[in-house]
């Protein structure tokens, strides 16, 4: 699948902060995502980026 900077990703497991909503920040080996509840910054593998992605939202 293809993946754009700026794409909503719904994640299978949420974050701490009460959403499992995340935006794609930076594409590459490893995923950039920023968490849309609290801004939260954090790095994925593609490997565990494409494990646990449940669905996209917008593009």
């Amino acid at each position: 699948m293809d993946y754009h900077i700026g794409d909503k990703v719904i994640l299978k497991k949420g974050h701490p902060c009460g959403t499992n909503q995340w935006e794609i920040i930076r594409v590459g080996a490893d995923f950039k995502l920023k968490c849309t509840g609290c801004g939260r910054i954090v790095m994925v593998p593609r490997k565990t980026f494409e494990k646990s992605l449940k669905k996209v939202v917008s593009q």
